[in-house]
């Protein structure tokens, strides 16, 4: 057992394929900032084994709750999603972005594009945030095309289903890193649209000791310099 007084033998880490936050490396090995991130924090709690469960967004947090798996990469915090799992503190707080085609040819700037423009399709991958954000400045339920992976939503994109995907800015700059070849390129959400998320790591509300040792270790380590050159290898500043 570890001075932060956790001995879990096992832990379950659910995760998705989104870089720089998790993705799977040329050899298959699991990494990512937030991946890095947890690793580091569960082995100072004294986690022996870190078991890595691949999924698709919408089974995160019902995973949780059905005990398939006891943490989860970093999820934006919300008044809903407390009700189904336990937060740490804010591992990162980030802006939203559109992946649109590289040529732009729509000349889309933020999701006002989308209010004005009643025949542009947003496309959103089914209960991440962005679908309900992309709402908040006028954008029509009819204009939003829903997809159960973010790979199926840059591919509408690509194919020209839809005009732009909305996510995570970074999150689509990962994706792009390796996928140099697809004509494809990002928007960053203006600041007058909407401003950077903070975004945490989820537990199981049965987890409340894992959960609190995870968040010990992260009150120190958050900001220090070796979180910064760590997180500075997947492209944040």
């Amino acid at each position: 057992m570890s001075e932060h007084g956790l001995g879990a033998a096992e832990i379950r880490f659910a995760f998705l394929i989104e870089p720089p936050f998790c993705y799977r490396a040329s050899d298959g090995a699991v990494t990512g900032c937030d991946v890095e991130v947890a690793r580091h924090c569960l082995h100072t709690v004294g986690v022996e084994t870190i078991v890595f469960l691949e999924t698709e967004f919408a089974e995160l947090l019902p995973g949780l709750a059905n005990g398939r798996w006891d943490m989860t990469t970093g999820l934006f915090v919300t008044d809903e999603r407390r009700r189904l799992a336990d937060f740490s503190r804010p591992i990162w707080a980030l802006p939203d972005g559109l992946l649109v085609h590289s040529d732009n040819p729509r000349e889309i700037v933020g999701y006002r594009t989308f209010a004005r423009s009643r025949e542009l399709r947003l496309a959103a991958v089914k209960d991440q945030v962005q679908h309900g954000t992309a709402r908040r400045p006028g954008v029509g339920q009819d204009q939003i095309r829903l997809f159960e992976t973010y790979a199926e939503a840059a591919s509408a994109v690509a194919a020209g289903t839809v005009d732009a995907y909305a996510s995570v800015a970074m999150a689509h700059r990962g994706y792009l890193s390796l996928n140099p070849s697809l004509p494809l390129t990002v928007v960053e959400i203006p600041h007058s649209e909407k401003i950077g998320e903070s975004g945490a790591f989820a537990f199981s509300k049965s987890k409340l000791e894992l959960g609190r040792a995870v968040d010990k270790v992260l009150a120190t380590y958050l900001g220090s310099a070796d979180h910064r050159a760590l997180i500075a290898r997947f492209g944040f500043t």
